[in-house]
């Protein structure tokens, strides 16, 4: 059974992550603990955008990534800013592509960019971490 852990954070709150299985259903975890994070931290605001963001990006790592699990992470950076970010096991950077009309697939990096107020991939040797920051707009 995945176990969330929480510690400090250099701004003084808490950050959530958790290994999850890389299934599908891991999307509905990972959007309570964003929801969770956000409603403790006050910004509840972010909380729909960063939904949609976790499940795609856990999506995207579903899809593409290797082995068995993946790792979401969700932590305040800043005071009004929120980093959602997944890490897997594969070194294969995601790319923002154009759908046509009559894909499927193919919209999920172009939805993070537009809700996101940035986003990007940090290599790893063992892999990456695709992560996007939200901001609380005061």
């Amino acid at each position: 059974m995945p176990q969330p852990t929480t510690r400090a954070r250099r701004t003084g709150h808490p950050g959530y992550s958790e290994t999850l299985p890389r299934q599908p259903e891991s999307a509905a975890t990972a959007r309570r603990l964003l929801r969770t994070a956000c409603a403790v931290w006050g910004l509840d605001d972010l909380a729909e955008n960063g939904a949609l963001i976790v499940s795609e990006l856990v999506a995207n790592a579903v899809q593409h990534a290797r082995r068995e699990s993946i790792r979401v992470v969700v932590e305040r950076t800043t005071v009004l800013t929120v980093r959602v970010a997944v890490a897997d096991f594969s070194r294969t950077r995601p790319v923002e592509r154009e759908a046509g009309d009559e894909d499927e697939e193919g919209r999920g990096l172009t939805l993070v960019a537009a809700l996101a107020a940035d986003w990007g991939t940090d290599e790893r040797r063992w892999g990456k971490i695709v992560w996007a920051d939200l901001e609380e707009q005061k």
